[in-house]
């Protein structure tokens, strides 16, 4: 078993339940390390972190640094946590190390082959497709993705391959921290303008995250979108190797995309790899998850797996949970929940959904996450869910920033024409509207980044109520 680095040996994590943190918990579980942790409130994550054998307690406080005789060697934190943690403030005053989580990643990726999954959208789809279809290859790798796979139910796991995949967040800046050999970069659009203040500065974080790319390395970007391509240009001028793909017929794609093809059990992306046309069939549905798997494709060969046996695990990919996730079915009426939060997100996934739908209404329920994205967004989002036949927004859901002055729901809502618009600022009424808007044959889709995603069995509930 490979050996936990020293500085983790008694990790505790402040904000354990997060999707980064108990994905770090579990790794460094599983290598024998001792891991004490908090968090605000339960999660579902506790139950295999606690039978793995981590101490954790609901409930900030200082003492909660006491779980082992010895104390913590490291306390790890995420950007979300804040300087006023009791917890955090407790082990500035005793002098124990302070760790970012990218920190604590970076340390448990030593001693591997990294391959980093970046860009401003696609990346946890990306990185998950990729594990699969190196796990189907049987070169049990150690990953790091910021949702659950469908088949395994986890977010993070330490392999015996050699290899480590890693989601790599942007949002912060703290990818920065990785050293990876293969690096990966779907597209580039400006977001998280909170923490960057430009767009500007949010595209050059991402031309300094590929000079992190370790010599001899290489960088697999998708060549339909500019910015990406342009950042794959100066990376090439600087020396690196750059591999392509995309539809876009310039001759430079190391795979051409030639045709999607949607079906009902996802789609099918034809493609020209290494001189030859290959179908790759891909489970979840939408243009743009192909296009993740093309993604992953690349960076699969890159890492030494053989072209099939990537295309057969990519075709056995189950999906992500919160990544159109199906909830249930009331009567003829089917819900899914997914994460997509940025308009560009929002509008590919609704694309998707609408071949999903068949002859059925889409009914999209719409949380907008953090104001400062609200209020920057507006009008692009109410574009996109104009898509839909029937957009239900509610109030935004803040998570680490503060309410702004009119900067609310209504703001995209009122900006929607063309599909029927409800506003709801009450959470706790969602349900009985949607309930009230569906039809048979509809398919509902809950969408955001936030605590949206408890609605999905509500509306199910609400529909069985009314006899589906």
């Amino acid at each position: 078993m490979q050996q936990v680095p020293e500085a983790l040996g008694r990790a505790h994590l402040i904000g354990i339940g997060g999707a980064g943190m108990s994905g770090i918990a579990r790794i460094l579980l599983a290598r024998g390390g001792r891991v004490s942790g908090s968090d605000a409130k339960d999660s579902r994550a506790f139950l295999t972190l606690r039978a793995q054998g981590a101490r954790i307690a609901v409930g900030q406080r200082a003492e909660n640094l006491d779980a082992f005789d010895e104390g913590p060697s490291a306390v790890v934190v995420s950007t979300a946590i804040k300087d006023t943690n009791p917890e955090l403030v407790a082990a500035r005053e005793r002098g124990i190390p302070v760790l970012h989580r990218a920190q604590a990643l970076a340390l448990l990726m030593e001693g591997h082959r990294v391959a980093c999954i970046a860009g401003t959208h696609g990346k946890t789809s990306t990185t998950s497709m990729l594990t699969v279809a190196l796990q189907h290859c049987r070169l049990d790798p150690s990953f790091a993705i910021g949702g659950d796979l469908n088949e395994s139910g986890a977010n993070a796991h330490h392999g015996e391959g050699g290899l480590f995949v890693a989601e790599a967040d942007e949002s912060d800046g703290s990818f920065l921290t990785y050293r990876p050999s293969v690096a990966v970069v779907t597209n580039i659009e400006p977001d998280h303008l909170d923490h960057h203040g430009t767009a500007e500065a949010y595209v050059a974080v991402f031309a300094d995250f590929v000079r992190r790319v370790e010599p001899g390395g290489v960088l697999v970007v998708c060549a339909d979108d500019a910015p990406a391509g342009e950042l794959a240009a100066r990376a090439e001028s600087e020396g690196l190797r750059v591999r392509r793909y995309g539809r876009a017929a310039t001759g430079e794609q190391d795979a051409h995309v030639l045709s999607y093809t949607p079906g009902d059990d996802g789609g099918t992306v034809r493609i020209v790899l290494g001189g030859e046309e290959r179908d790759v069939h891909v489970a979840v549905p939408g243009e743009h998850m192909a296009l993740n798997a093309v993604a992953a494709l690349l960076a699969g060969l890159e890492l030494g797996a053989p072209a099939d046996g990537l295309a057969e695990g990519l075709a056995a990919f189950g999906g992500v949970r919160r990544r159109f996730e199906f909830k249930g079915r009331a009567g003829d009426v089917r819900v899914y929940d997914d994460y997509a939060h940025h308009p560009t997100e929002v509008a590919a996934q609704l694309r998707a959904v609408r071949h999903a739908a068949g002859s059925g209404r889409v009914v999209v329920v719409f949380q907008p996450h953090l104001y400062s994205r609200t209020e920057l967004f507006a009008t692009e989002f109410a574009e996109a869910l104009r898509l839909a036949d029937e957009a239900v927004v509610l109030d935004v859901y803040g998570a680490r920033e503060e309410p702004r002055p009119g900067v609310t729901g209504e703001l995209i809502a009122e900006r929607i024409t063309g599909a029927g618009v409800h506003y709801e600022p009450a959470f706790d009424r969602a349900a009985t509207l949607v309930a009230d808007l569906v039809k048979p044959g509809d398919l509902v889709v809950t969408m955001g980044a936030g605590d949206v995603t408890q609605l999905g069995p509500e509306i199910l509930g609400e529909l069985d109520r009314r006899g589906g």
